[in-house]
């Protein structure tokens, strides 16, 4: 209920150096006055907006704990609601404790990302820039950062918005000279009506194309290292990570089980699964293992498969090579350092993408985190650009420019400016909807329900 007073804790629950719990609503003043008293004895309710006060935050008399409570004003507040944030020391208990006497006052729990949705409704943003919150939340690079910064600042909303505009007053140019003919409105020129349509169809195509590139940076990909036993995959995990996340040693079939981390690369999140070495098997334990290697190939968006350079190509490796043709991978050439009796010639047939490297002396690592950022698309990705940030998103744009699509083969087969419009109407809804001009009760649930709570 948009009239009712909501509160929640807005940091993350632990210890820490303060808790902050937030209030919204027409009320947040007068229940924020029930359990905060200010050394000054000035009322939060006679506050202006921006301003903070030190005192304590107390409920039926005893003393919680001491307290900052920091006023916003309405519309100049993140809701564009009143809004109070009591900053407490952080603790669960001390954080616990001051909703707790909140609540009791008057305000109703926050539901997950009601903070925020409350600030779109009340349009202190749009809907591509509120989904951008919770990625910026979520970032692990600087560059998922920086993307979903740029998003929440605006950069995909403007991309939108112009094409949007564009097909908008194309289609009033559309509709007004076919229904009102008597009047003096100027013919359309069939060649700059085209033209326009084809860049705003391209402006589309650039921001669908882009998008894995975006998703790579923003969630990371899905990586799979395999090999035959004792190739030096584990040697590799943990050189990639940091740290000795995998057992290594001489043994062939140490890695029984998926051993799974993630890790930072050129500003990409791999989401790394260290696999039992794939051979055939005459243990029980280490087949389960390899099995479960062989099933995590078949979900997997990038593979590294690492080969022993020092060795020929063994039936097993032959193997690993049928099971990933096709698929986006990178073939890692290991111990380098030792004589050469690789023979290249099959690996090429499956991939371009080889790095020879020695996981051991560390040698290659630049060259392979290179090949990882080629094979990811993002080498000259720009953070600042405007990005798709989720399916939804990708959906709705991809419907726009099938729609818009549409348009421009009506017109190219001389259909009646009707037809064309019909197809511009449906573009342009469905960029509104992506943005959040037209948009339903059900999808707004849906985009703030994975929220936190507290935002």
């Amino acid at each position: 209920m948009m009239n009712s007073t909501i509160a929640a804790i807005s940091t993350a629950q632990g210890l820490g150096g303060i808790g902050v719990i937030r209030i919204s609503g027409d009320d947040a003043f007068f229940i924020a006055d029930k359990v905060f008293k200010a050394k000054s004895g000035k009322k939060l309710v006679d506050s202006k907006g921006y301003t903070a006060h030190f005192g304590a935050v107390y409920f039926e008399n005893e003393k919680i704990d001491e307290c900052i409570a920091t006023v916003f004003k309405a519309p100049h507040s993140y809701t564009g609601e009143n809004v109070v944030e009591l900053s407490c020391h952080g603790g669960i208990y001390s954080t616990k404790s001051v909703l707790r006497a909140v609540l009791d006052s008057g305000a109703v729990s926050a539901t997950a990302g009601e903070f925020t949705k409350r600030a779109f409704l009340n349009g202190k943003l749009d809907l591509t820039e509120a989904e951008a919150v919770m990625d910026i939340i979520g970032a692990k690079s600087k560059a998922a950062a920086r993307t979903a910064l740029s998003v929440h600042e605006g950069a995909l909303s403007k991309s939108i918005n112009e094409v949007k505009d564009e097909l908008v007053n194309r289609a009033a140019h559309l509709c007004a000279w076919s229904d009102y003919p008597e009047e003096d409105i100027p013919e359309i020129e069939f060649s700059v009506l085209k033209d326009a349509l084809n860049i705003c169809s391209q402006k589309l195509e650039t921001l669908l194309n882009n998008y894995d590139r975006g998703k790579a940076i923003r969630e990371g990909i899905d990586t799979v290292i395999v090999g035959r036993p004792n190739v030096g995959k584990s040697t590799l995990m943990n050189l990639i990570t940091g740290y000795d996340k995998s057992i290594v040693t001489d043994i062939a079939g140490t890695t029984r089980d998926i051993v799974e981390e993630t890790a930072i690369v050129k500003d990409i999140t791999l989401h790394l699964s260290d696999t039992a070495g794939i051979r055939n098997a005459d243990n029980a334990i280490e087949k389960i293992g390899v099995d479960k290697a062989k099933k995590r190939l078949l979900t997997a968006e990038l593979i590294i498969a690492v080969f022993d350079a020092s060795n020929p190509l063994s039936e097993d490796d032959i193997s690993i090579l049928n099971e990933i043709k096709g698929s986006t991978c990178i073939a890692v050439i290991n111990k380098e350092d030792l004589e050469q009796k690789l023979d290249l010639d099959k690996i090429k047939q499956v991939t371009e993408n080889i790095v020879f490297m020695s996981a051991k002396t560390k040698t290659g690592v630049t060259e392979f985190e290179n090949l990882i950022e080629k094979v990811a698309g993002t080498a000259d990705f720009d953070s600042s650009s405007a990005v798709l940030c989720n399916e939804r998103q990708r959906s709705l744009a991809k419907n726009a420019h099938t729609a818009l699509v549409d348009a421009i083969s009506a017109l190219e087969m001389g259909l009646t400016y009707d037809a064309v419009t019909v197809s511009l109407e449906d573009a342009i809804s469905y960029l509104c909807e992506l943005t959040g001009e037209r948009v339903t009760e059900t999808v707004v649930d849906n985009v703030f329900h994975q929220f936190c709570v507290g935002k």
